[in-house]
């Protein structure tokens, strides 16, 4: 008799159409699974010819296309966890899909970038957007669900044009139907840049320095290339936290255990974007626990860790078969 472990895949790497053979730091997880004799599929997240109940393991990694389809994302998540384990879990990833989990966080002590939330159902006119920005320094327009820069602009609040500018952006989400954020710009990014931590399975592993991305207001033009809708590119660089950048993101793993009391186990990976404020405390920008890049290549022996511990995760659903679905 075949062995089933060989004879069917075990686990799929899932991605989008544009990264069929997953984004290059993930490659280096494919590779240290090999090394360990675990065979897996990267798989197009919503490939209709899939059979999803053929994984035993699901992990979600460059699905980056997916916030221009939320709810089809979702949809899917929940489709897939019902015969497989879906790794992070549907629940956590309808969670983190909205930043609207930030004021969650922040009602929670931890602190985060200075917020103003806008409702498409407020319906604002012009100038009803127009008050709700700051009224000096520059300052950030994004929609609540995108990643990685994405329909983001950055604007000067002193300047007539760059606000008429973020007006524009503003209304242009909200009329489509997304929620929006207006966040003050800190300016310390621009000099001590973006700090990355990445946890995996509930462990801190390291830590990339980002610069910033953000240099100007949002460029419809721009958008239209293929690339720039997955991702923009980023300076990255090894970093050693510092103590206070530790201490809150081990804060931020503390209260997401409080958050999904539910889950039996740590969370297999998750990362947490700090930046600095006027005063260089730090504080969340952001947490990412759907498809983070883990930057497994500035870190020698992090994809390899990943892998066993994914390795541990295949090893539990292995000795615990699931109910045939009726």
């Amino acid at each position: 008799m075949s062995d089933p472990t060989t004879s069917t895949p075990r686990l799929a790497l899932a991605t989008c159409a544009e990264l069929p053979d997953l984004q290059e730091d993930d490659q280096l997880l494919r590779t240290a699974l090999a090394d360990l004799g675990v065979a897996s599929d990267v798989v197009v997240w919503n490939d209709p010819t899939v059979d999803w109940a053929t994984y035993a393991v699901v992990l979600v990694r460059s699905t980056w296309d997916y916030t221009s389809r939320p709810r089809m994302f979702t949809e899917w998540t929940r489709r897939v966890e019902r015969t497989s384990t879906l790794l992070n879990p549907a629940d956590v990833i309808a969670w983190n899909l909205d930043k609207v989990y930030l004021r969650d966080l922040e009602e929670r002590g931890l602190p985060i970038i200075p917020t103003i939330w806008l409702d498409p159902a407020r319906q604002l006119d012009a100038r009803g957007i127009h008050t709700r920005f700051p009224a000096f320094g520059n300052f950030v327009i994004k929609p609540t669900v995108s990643a990685g820069s994405l329909d983001t602009g950055r604007y000067d609040a002193s300047q007539t044009p760059s606000r008429m500018l973020a007006i524009t952006h503003a209304k242009n989400l909200l009329a489509v139907g997304r929620n929006v954020m207006v966040q003050r710009y800190l300016s310390q990014v621009d000099t001590v840049g973006e700090t990355a931590l990445v946890y995996l399975d509930g462990q801190y592993s390291h830590a990339v320095h980002k610069g910033a991305l953000l240099h100007g207001p949002y460029r419809a033009d721009e958008a239209q290339d293929p690339l720039y809708r997955l991702h923009r590119d980023e300076q990255l660089a090894a970093q050693e936290p510092s103590p206070a950048q530790r201490d809150l993101a081990d804060r931020v793993v503390a209260e997401l255990h409080a958050v999904f009391p539910e889950l039996p186990d740590p969370l297999l990976y998750l990362r947490v974007d700090i930046v600095p404020d006027d005063d260089g405390n730090p504080v969340l920008l952001e947490v990412e626990l759907i498809e983070p890049s883990l930057f497994f290549a500035h870190a020698p022996g992090s994809a390899e860790r990943f892998a066993q511990a994914l390795a541990a995760r295949l090893e539990t659903v292995r000795a615990q078969p699931r109910e045939p679905l009726h």
